[in-house]
């Protein structure tokens, strides 16, 4: 698959925990300049330093993504300072771990602000220079959720689910206009991150991800390569490969096997949920970093990504071992 020009000028929301800090990371490695924006003025310092470790120019700017005039005019700034986006990353989300009727209306419409609404603005303040230019990537941090929900976090799901309609219409609307921004979407396997340690919970422990579980650094790197190549959406990890297509063939059943599993699934019994920090309204400085605590229990690696991203390998080896093999039946006795 051809490769795009190599980005400049990388912007990321939600930059300085997980996903975010991982791909400023990523990026900040193959030479690009990187926007940071976070709400955290002393989590983004942390992390404008390691990116200048990394080898990359750096701007922080502290923004709450959900609002549109702030995510607009941070992208002022960073054209005016490190020069033209090249590639913008929404990856901004907070989330609940708490049945529907246990979520108050106040904390359903925060997640939606930050991880559909944020996604929308930042589209938008994107766009708005993009389109200028005619030239431009947006990468979506989706996740295998935005395509099959799960019980206790409904809020988050749904707004995944909005985001991949967000864009879905979006694509087509650039189609028909024959723009070359782009346009990608990046669904997510279960993660190790810090938003099990912060996130609002109402379960009886401290919230987990459901195995199997990758290291933010897999994400990164699938954030990295859908940005420079031409691929409408990623699944990165098997998991998320099985989830989405399974719950395009037996969604009821899915809908019983997680009512039966899924809410033991997503805690962890071995930690009690009194007194746990909540990041909804406020950050929490204190646990901004690019890996949770189930280091024991995360891959660094995927095979299955590996293999979506080399596909012509992948096939050239199918082919050789199925021709070796056919060689050894007709081999004579």
């Amino acid at each position: 698959m051809r490769s795009l020009r190599k980005p400049q000028t990388v912007v990321i929301t939600g930059a300085t925990a997980g996903v975010g800090r991982a791909a400023a990371l990523e990026f900040a490695r193959y030479g690009a300049d990187v926007a940071l924006l976070a709400r955290d003025a002393d989590a983004l310092h942390d992390t404008a330093q390691e990116v200048r470790a990394a080898g990359g120019r750096v701007l922080s700017i502290a923004v709450d993504v959900s609002d549109a005039d702030a995510v607009d005019a941070a992208a002022g700034s960073i054209e005016s300072r490190l020069g033209p986006i090249d590639v913008w990353v929404n990856n901004a989300m907070v989330t609940a771990f708490a049945p529907v009727d246990e979520i108050s209306h106040r904390d359903f419409a925060r997640i939606t602000d930050v991880t559909y609404h944020g996604f929308v603005w930042g589209t938008m303040a994107a766009l708005k220079r993009m389109m200028q230019r005619d030239r431009g990537v947006i990468v979506q941090v989706g996740s295998a959720l935005a395509y099959r929900s799960i019980p206790l976090q409904s809020a988050y799901c749904g707004a995944k689910h909005a985001i991949r309609g967000f864009t879905d219409a979006l694509r087509c609307e650039l189609h028909h206009r024959r723009s070359h921004v782009r346009v990608t979407m990046v669904q997510m396997p279960a993660l190790n991150t810090p938003q099990f340690d912060w996130a609002e919970n109402s379960m009886a422990h401290a919230p987990r991800p459901v195995a199997p579980i990758f290291q933010p650094e897999v994400a990164a790197r699938a954030i990295r390569w859908a940005a420079t190549h031409r691929r409408r959406e990623v699944w990165v990890g098997a998991s998320s490969i099985k989830a989405i297509v399974a719950n395009q063939w037996v969604p009821g059943w899915l809908d019983r096997y997680l009512g039966r599993t899924g809410v033991d699934a997503q805690q962890d019994t071995r930690i009690a949920a009194a007194s746990r920090p909540s990041n909804l309204w406020q950050p929490v400085s204190a646990l901004h970093r690019v890996r949770g605590r189930f280091d024991a229990d995360a891959s660094p690696s995927s095979a299955a990504f590996w293999l979506d991203t080399h596909r012509g390998l992948a096939a050239l080896a199918v082919a050789g071992f199925a021709a070796l093999c056919f060689g050894v039946v007709r081999r004579p006795g």
